[in-house]
């Protein structure tokens, strides 16, 4: 109410004054008076009655502006209409008066009211902006200094628009008001602290304006202060020391790692640059580089632990402010070892050759071996392959002797290609491989050895003096000059047999050559002269002290047809009536005249004569066949092939007339073959006549030693005959027992093994017709007749290769001797021969090999024992 009572006070004031004043009324309202709000009872103030002011139209006429107030018109009182704002109609204007005019119609008057709209403190104070930005620059703003802030507007009048200002709590600022005028005062904004941007660089403050009214309004100005920056700071890495592992295998271009320098300035004065720099070694800049702008730090080369395993640099941060200010961190890269390296070997010292007789533990080349990695990639371990005969001794760390681990033999290896290798620890393992050639220097240990212990020559008897007989050859498993070999024929080593008994050196046959070893004849041999020839040939090396071998060499001579047969004087009566005898006349060279009686009517079959000859050759160049030559057709007489009877092919007449003259050939079955010629006169006589001419010749060979000779000189004759053909068996036996002594000491003596050994024989007996057939192993000469019997034996006992086992050696038959001199039918003792007549010695076939005269025989299965034939004329 008490509010209503001062706008009642004042119209009725008004309309006094108006009434006093010539009639103009005055009202007074507040601004933002509600609508509907009375003004003042116009129509009262105006005099009028009720009803009077609808009655009379009663209205409110504005004068250029909107009064936003109306005349009610029922009740004639002046209310607002519309909002009322004093500063939108006055402004700043005070007092703020609308004059307002009033007319009344019937009559018609003018009235002027005037309103004054009185001020309420309806509006804050207002800045110009709700914020303000303010910049200051750190450290070169000084303490004190003065910033003028823009003040804030209250569209209010009087004590409703008087402001006053605060400011938000600032450790760095303050206000201070200035007063511009008496009305006006200006707020300026004061430092009282150095700023810094790196600490602080935004300052957020709030201005407050309040004004006069009750209640107080107010209006505030956000203040933005930045601060400025000055290149006050230099960059900062985040670590100082930077630990990086890398391994070697790394490939270019790897990140190592990022270095990150921060700078608390801003701007320019924050962009920073950064550079490597101080390398230790000075090696690691073209290794590493470093971005300027990133701060990465990567590889621009390869890594290698075995030349650095550490790098150490620092990275320098430079910022683009000035001066420019800079920083430092430290870098270390440490390599990680990778088995990228094999090992290496060295043979630091090498003794070669190395001799054979070297002692086992010898050292033959000292080793160096090494790996550049470390760890366990540079623990090395080490081998030798072969693992004989050499070995690996470590004598210190790294090092290595290759030592002899068993005996040597330079015959059975003459050089070694011993491989070291070695072999790290590393995942997976590397292996190096180092040959080292050892080759192994000879001694003398090795005596020449002979490829047969026993050699066996076949050589044609009239060979040409000076002609190779055969090759002997020793080997020596020895180099140089112990394995060079001298030959020569053991002095007193060996000799032969001759055919009349007695002994004869070798040496003086034959010879051999000194360094091929060839086996040559000093002089043409003879087989009646000398049938075996063995003696010892010695080898000798010429190392120091030299060592020798022996070979027994047994030559035998080969029989050629080279005599022709030889007729033998008669031996005495023949079997029968007849007789032959010689005359003392030689009908020419190889012819004999012979004569012999027959008596008439002697029967067919009747053995008149028998024709002895005798050839000096042996074999089948003495075996003889007789053949009468003349007369030729149908005689009464024939001669035996082989015996040489000569007998009657029918009962002799007297028509035969009193004498037949018989022309005999005897023939060797040589090639080509020799004969000899006997010319038989057979004189034909009565039976009384043909015994009285056998005693009278008889008696008269006794007397005189020419013609017919009695039997019992002929029979002294031939046991003359037998005691030297016992003799020359004699002679031959011991050369083959000597042979079979040599040869066992050869054999069983402790040597190499000698593919040598006594094999079968055969004999090889002679029928009438010429055929052949084989026997046991014998050799025997025969002879059924007295008279001139000739010995001739050769032995050729080639070498068997010794039995297996002891077992076999047991049961090897002992050899036969040479010679065992029976009594029997005529027969021929020889090696095993091919099954056809003998023709010819020029070559022997041995089953299952053929030997050619001159030759060395090595027999492969058989052996035996040659004895040529003892031929004796038939009785």
């Amino acid at each position: 109410m008490g509010v209503w009572w001062g706008p009642v006070l004042r119209m009725l004031v008004l309309q006094a004054t108006w009434a006093l004043g010539g009639g103009q009324v005055r009202y007074s309202v507040p601004e933002e008076a509600e609508s509907g709000t009375v003004v003042g009872r116009l129509a009262q103030d105006l005099g009028l009655e009720a009803g009077e002011p609808e009655a009379r139209r009663l209205r409110l006429v504005a004068q250029g502006r909107r009064a936003s107030v109306e005349v009610s018109g029922a009740s004639g009182a002046l209310v607002v209409s519309s909002r009322l704002d004093r500063e939108e109609l006055c402004g700043k204007s005070a007092p703020c008066a609308l004059r307002l005019e009033v007319l009344l119609e019937r009559p018609l008057r003018v009235f002027h009211v005037e309103l004054e709209v009185t001020d309420i403190n309806d509006n804050a104070p207002r800045f110009p902006a709700a914020r303000k930005n303010l910049s200051i620059a750190e450290l070169t703003t000084v303490p004190g200094s003065r910033f003028p802030l823009d003040g804030a507007s209250d569209a209010d009048i009087g004590a409703n628009a008087q402001l006053s200002y605060t400011l938000s709590p600032s450790e760095h600022f303050r206000l201070d008001l200035q007063k511009s005028n008496e009305r006006n005062i200006m707020p300026d904004l004061v430092l009282t602290k150095p700023l810094d941007r790196e600490t602080e660089p935004d300052h957020r403050l709030v201005l407050t304006a309040s004004d006069g009214g009750r209640p107080s309004l107010t209006g505030t100005m956000e203040l933005v202060i930045s601060v400025l920056d000055a290149n006050d700071n230099a960059p900062q890495f985040n670590q100082s020391v930077y630990k990086v592992q890398l391994p070697e295998s790394a490939a270019e271009g790897t990140l190592v790692t990022w270095v990150n320098a921060t700078d608390p300035d801003e701007g320019i004065n924050s962009e920073l640059t950064y550079t490597a720099t101080s390398f230790i070694p000075l090696s690691g800049r073209d290794v590493i580089t470093v971005n300027p702008k990133t701060g990465e730090i990567r590889l621009t080369g390869t890594l290698d632990f075995e030349d650095i395993s550490i790098f150490d640099f620092r990275i320098e941060a430079k910022d683009k402010g000035w001066p420019p200010l800079s920083s430092h961190c430290s870098v270390e890269l440490e390599v990680i070892d990778v088995n990228d390296n094999a090992p290496e070997v060295w043979v630091t010292s090498l003794s070669v050759p190395v001799p054979e007789d070297a002692a086992v533990g010898t050292v033959v080349a000292l080793l160096s071996v090494s790996d550049r990695d470390s760890g366990a990639n540079g623990r090395v371990r080490c081998a030798v392959w072969p693992a004989a005969p050499f070995g690996l001794v470590a004598t210190f760390a790294g090092s290595y002797s290759l030592v002899l681990r068993e005996a040597l033999d330079r015959e059975r290896v003459s050089e070694y290609e011993v491989e070291v290798r070695a072999e790290d620890g590393g995942a997976p393992p590397l292996v190096a491989r180092r040959g080292v050639r050892v080759p192994v220097s000879d001694v003398n240990d090795n005596a020449p050895a002979f490829a047969q212990a026993v050699y066996t020559v076949l050589v044609r008897e009239n060979n040409a003096a000076g002609a190779e007989l055969s090759r002997l050859w020793a080997r020596d498993p020895d180099e140089a000059g112990n394995g060079r070999v001298r030959y020569s024929v053991a002095e007193g080593g060996g000799g032969g047999a001759a055919a009349g008994g007695g002994w004869r050196s070798a040496s003086r046959y034959v010879s051999v050559d000194a360094e091929s070893g060839r086996l040559w004849a000093l002089q043409p041999l003879d087989y009646e002269e000398v049938q075996v020839l063995q003696f010892e040939v010695r080898a000798v090396d010429a190392g120091s002290p030299p060592l020798c071998g022996n070979a027994t060499v047994q030559l035998f001579v080969v029989d050629e047809n080279d005599n022709a047969p030889a007729l033998l004087p008669p031996a005495g009566g023949g079997p029968g009536p007849g007789a032959a005898g010689s005359a003392a006349r030689a009908s020419g060279p190889g012819s004999e005249a012979l004569w012999a009686w027959a008596a008439w009517g002697s029967p067919a079959g009747q053995v008149v004569a028998k024709i002895r000859a005798v050839d000096a050759d042996s074999g089948y160049n003495a075996w003889l066949r007789y053949e009468l030559w003349e007369p030729r057709g149908k005689g009464p007489f024939r001669v035996e092939m082989y015996s040489g009877e000569v007998s009657t092919t029918r009962a002799l007449e007297e028509a035969d007339g009193p004498r037949q003259r018989l022309v005999i050939v005897v023939r060797d079955h040589g090639e080509p073959a020799r004969s000899a010629t006997a010319t038989l006169s057979v004189s034909l006589v009565d039976g009384a006549e043909a015994s009285l001419a056998a005693a009278g010749t008889s008696s008269s060979l006794s007397s005189s030693g020419a013609g017919l000779r009695p039997a019992a000189g002929s029979e002294g004759s031939t046991a003359a005959r037998n005691v030297w053909l016992v003799v020359a068996i004699c002679a031959v036996s011991s050369l083959f027992l000597l042979a079979v002594v040599l040869y066992g000491a050869s054999r069983w003596a402790p040597r190499a093994a000698v593919l040598s050994g006594p094999g079968p024989a055969t004999l090889v007996c002679a029928s009438e017709v010429g055929s052949w057939s084989y026997s046991q192993r014998q050799s025997r000469s025969l002879c059924v007749a007295d008279g001139a019997g000739k010995s001739d034996l050769m032995v050729f006992s080639p070498n068997f290769p010794p039995p297996p086992d002891p077992a076999a050696k047991e049961a090897q038959p002992e050899p036969p001797a040479l010679l065992d001199t029976v009594s029997g039918p005529p027969c021929l003792a020889s090696v095993p021969l091919s099954r056809r007549p003998f023709s010819s010695f020029s070559s022997f076939s041995f089953a299952p090999w053929t030997v050619a005269a001159g030759s060395l025989v090595q027999p492969l299965e058989l052996s035996g024992v040659l004895s040529l034939q003892k031929l004796c004329p038939p009785l």
